[in-house]
């Protein structure tokens, strides 16, 4: 069955979209824990991130390397947080969480509510 991941990655559900290549997508979390929350999935729906093949699990790092980049250029924090629990979404993904203090990736905290408009503006900041 196919995950809400893999209906992003084929458009079936739109997505603030942060970066794309040919084996790899980043686009804004819809409930994030902080503004500018971002995650980075393959395009091969795989369930456990340790399950992937090691040389898309090390592209895939490499990917989040640069995203994190150019969500810390917009997004005014102290670092980028990275989370990779997957429990959420049976799809092996990256979290990275704009944070200025360890509590601000704590998954147990309640997400934001961000309008899409908010939303929009964000993804067009990162990407500019």
């Amino acid at each position: 069955m196919a995950t809400i991941f893999s209906k992003i990655i084929s458009e079936e559900i739109p997505s603030f979209k942060i970066a794309e290549n040919e084996r790899f997508l980043a686009f804004l979390d819809i409930q994030p824990l902080a503004l500018g929350h971002t995650l980075v999935i393959p395009k091969i729906e795989t369930d456990y991130i340790f399950d992937m093949d090691s040389e898309e699990y090390s592209e895939m790092w490499k990917f989040a390397q640069i995203v994190a980049k150019k969500v810390k250029s917009a997004i005014e924090c102290k670092r980028i947080g990275i989370a990779v629990i997957g429990l959420e979404v049976s799809h092996a993904h990256i979290h990275l969480v704009p944070i200025n203090n360890v509590n601000d990736i704590n998954f147990a905290a309640p997400k934001l509510n961000v309008s899409m408009e908010t939303l929009e503006e964000i993804a067009l900041k990162i990407n500019s």
